[in-house]
């Protein structure tokens, strides 16, 4: 009698695409560029590579950061710096001599890339947590014990969003509310609009949730302009539908809940897969236009006495720069130059030197920009782990 036939082995399930995957072209090998996870010798930071106008001045301000993004300043100059990555919250202080002395004030959060000062207290934005420390200059030389405000908040998690567009940024608006971003749960698709691709504030803890803008993508990076209040954002522009368009875009939120378009539009920008026939000029358009693909991120208005009067009350922009495009664009720092009625009259470069063009390569990735409180600007750069620090002397 003839053996059985053994069962055939059940094939290997394929691996999940990742989030950042999906709709790539067939063919193409654009992914995402490997970050730096370990610190970075000093004498590999690119200081002498960037390049500023004329009277400013960049030096190095702080490095052995890997993964660097969000700054935040406590009221007597202590310097918290978030992550993305590797899982800190670092310290920096500067020394007498001008120097600066950095330690682990945090780690093992999931990318706490959202930091900001609510009066003496250091509230962190991580993927997954929402974590608040408090009275953090009492205790310089030790972390407190953080309060967990994860659950009050109620963001969505890493998981909800599918692996895409989960991480923070938090800003404290002059009206007291702490505002951060929801990003899109994917590339492009259909989503609960009430639940991601929003701006969203709360007060301090985590209660009364607010939407204050729908329909944006991406955004890592929001201020209030000083003098108006408005609320600005920085947004992401879709992936794989060209190296030109859509584009990264700045954004001023005129009215609480004012609708930006995504997924159906991106500025006068029609996606051709989820448009659902809708005008673009129903929605809300961008205040400027940042490039295809640059990535921006942080964002600040300029509220020092330090640089020329032409900068104050004027929006510096970190460009962290592409991956998803075949040529280079972003890893900058740029100006949108703003009338007195606060419409962005144009964009100008300012940080640049990190991109080499001749060789398709980049030194940095600037994420965020912070303005001290002498009117010096810091400038972090996510690759290498940096802080730089931009002057001005006539």
């Amino acid at each position: 009698m003839a053996a059985p036939a053994l069962a055939q082995a059940p094939a290997p399930a394929a691996a999940p695409v990742p989030g950042w995957a999906v709709g790539r072209p067939e063919g193409s090998t654009l992914a995402p560029h490997a970050p730096r996870l370990t610190a970075t010798p000093v004498d590999q930071v690119p200081i002498a590579a960037i390049r500023v106008p004329a009277g400013f001045q960049a030096e190095l301000f702080a490095h052995g950061i890997p993964g660097v993004r969000a700054i935040a300043e406590a009221p007597n100059g202590t310097l918290y710096a978030g992550t993305r990555g590797i899982g800190r919250v670092y310290q920096i202080r500067r020394n007498a001599d001008g120097t600066t002395a950095t330690r682990v004030f945090a780690q093992g959060l999931p990318n706490p890339s959202g930091l900001v000062m609510v009066g003496p207290n250091l509230m962190v934005f991580a993927a997954n947590r929402v974590l608040r420390y408090d009275n953090v200059e009492a205790t310089p030389d030790a972390t407190p014990t953080p309060v967990d405000l994860t659950a009050a908040f109620g963001l969505p998690t890493e998981q909800e969003h599918g692996g895409n567009h989960f991480w923070k940024f938090a800003e404290l608006g002059p009206d007291g509310r702490i505002y951060t971003n929801v990003g899109a749960p994917c590339n492009v698709c259909e989503f609960d609009r009430d639940r991601f691709a929003l701006l969203v504030s709360f007060m301090p803890d985590g209660s009364d949730r607010r939407i204050e803008a729908r329909g944006v993508r991406n955004s890592v990076g929001m201020a209030h302009h000083p003098v108006t209040r408005e609320l600005w954002a920085t947004n992401h522009g879709r992936d794989w539908i060209g190296d030109d368009s859509p584009e990264d875009s700045l954004l001023r939120v005129r009215r609480t809940g004012e609708d930006f378009g995504f997924p159906m539009c991106l500025g006068s920008w029609a996606d051709p897969e989820h448009n659902r026939g809708r005008a673009c000029a129903e929605f809300a358009q961008p205040a400027a236009l940042l490039g295809g693909h640059t990535a921006v991120l942080g964002m600040r208005f300029y509220t020092g006495t330090m640089f020329p009067e032409a900068y104050r009350n004027q929006i510096f922009v970190a460009r962290r720069g592409s991956w998803n495009r075949n040529r280079l664009s972003g890893y900058d720092v740029v100006v949108a130059r703003l009338d007195a009625q606060g419409n962005v009259t144009g964009v100008e470069p300012f940080l640049t030197g990190l991109r080499d063009d001749a060789n398709q390569r980049f030194l940095d990735r600037p994420a965020e920009v912070h303005v001290m409180r002498d009117g010096s600007l810091l400038v972090s750069g996510e690759q290498m782990g940096a802080i730089y620090r931009i002057t001005y002397r006539q």
